[in-house]
């Protein structure tokens, strides 16, 4: 994991406890050799050719189902500690306790996808949207890849993912407000195209100033498709704090539905009185997404049945450092074949 040197203020180093890269444990979260691991309920359909003329080709096959689990884990001060060792966690599906196969506490590459609310209500907004957006991007390292969605009275990409941070950037330039907020659509989008994503890592930033009005996806649905990906969701917004009469339920709802979901895939939604609070907001997204450890396990429930299956992270205290909370998704479907 990184930090800027301006960032290090927010960050606590476990005692006698180092990660170095390169280390065999981390290097799962790095490999490109075509192997196939069903993160979450997602499933591989094989790996991908290699040139034939390479001597030292290997195509290897797990018929593992592998769960990856995302972690960010904070003092009673809420920064983020690292340092921390795979026999500081345990990982429990229901009452059965996991064993932990896989484990990283490197800034491993990160596939993220920024979703823009472009409706009407955004005019006055865009402009610190944009800001936020390229606060992000400026984070991102030389393997980490993005893309940009915007929604308005449907959601569209506007730049597929790419290394080229530039592309995105030029997009986010050309963004015009107008129409309806298509947010569920837009999230169903996302996480359709995070299936083209290449590294093991994957989020979703959300920025929109009210819930959803113009959508073919509903509430459950994308709730349901959120726990099937193996994918985490933050969520930037701007909320009226007064609610004004003839908001749909949907409008309404959407800052709690946000809430609800960020919370299941183990991210978080910062809510904001004020569109200029939105950069700063993207800068705390950006330090925790490049400030997370990377668990994996092969669940001793091998059934195929679709069924979700919860999950549960327990912390050993390290001493010296006080109580530490973590966060983690919450479960994941089993896949069916």
């Amino acid at each position: 994991m990184r930090a800027s040197a301006s960032h290090k203020t927010g960050l606590v180093r476990a005692k006698l406890a180092t990660v170095k890269r390169g280390s065999s444990v981390a290097s799962f979260v790095f490999a490109a050799l075509s192997l196939t691991v069903f993160a979450a309920a997602q499933t591989s359909g094989g790996a991908p050719d290699r040139d034939s003329n390479a001597d030292q080709t290997i195509n290897i096959r797990v018929d593992t189902n592998l769960v990856v689990v995302p972690v960010t884990v904070t003092d009673k001060a809420n920064r983020f500690v690292l340092g921390l060792e795979k026999k500081d966690f345990q990982i429990f599906e229901g009452d059965t306790e996991e064993n932990i196969t896989h484990f990283s506490g490197e800034d491993a590459p990160l596939s993220v996808g920024m979703l823009i609310d472009t409706s009407g209500s955004m005019g006055l907004k865009l402009d610190t949207s944009r800001a936020a957006v390229s606060e992000l991007l400026k984070t991102l390292n030389a393997e980490d890849e993005a893309f940009l969605i915007e929604f308005n009275d449907k959601a569209s990409v506007l730049q597929g993912l790419t290394s080229r941070m530039e592309d995105v950037q030029n997009k986010l330039d050309s963004l015009h407000t107008g129409g309806l907020t298509a947010l569920l659509d837009a999230i169903h989008l996302g996480l359709e195209e995070m299936k083209k994503a290449k590294n093991p890592r994957k989020a979703l930033v959300v920025i929109s100033d009210g819930g959803d009005n113009s959508s073919h996806y509903t509430q459950q649905q994308i709730k349901d498709l959120v726990r099937e990906a193996d994918v985490q969701l933050y969520a930037m917004g701007v909320f009226e704090p007064v609610l004004f009469p003839g908001l749909s339920k949907a409008e309404i709802s959407g800052p709690l539905l946000l809430s609800e979901i960020s919370e299941q895939t183990g991210g978080r939604a910062f809510g904001a009185s004020e569109s200029s609070q939105l950069p700063l907001i993207a800068e705390k997204i950006a330090i925790e997404l490049h400030n997370q450890y990377v668990l994996a396990y092969a669940p001793a429930n091998q059934t195929r049945d679709g069924k979700y299956r919860a999950i549960t992270l327990k912390l050993r205290q390290p001493k010296g450092l006080g109580d530490l909370k973590a966060r983690w998704r919450l479960g994941y479907y089993a896949p069916t074949q």
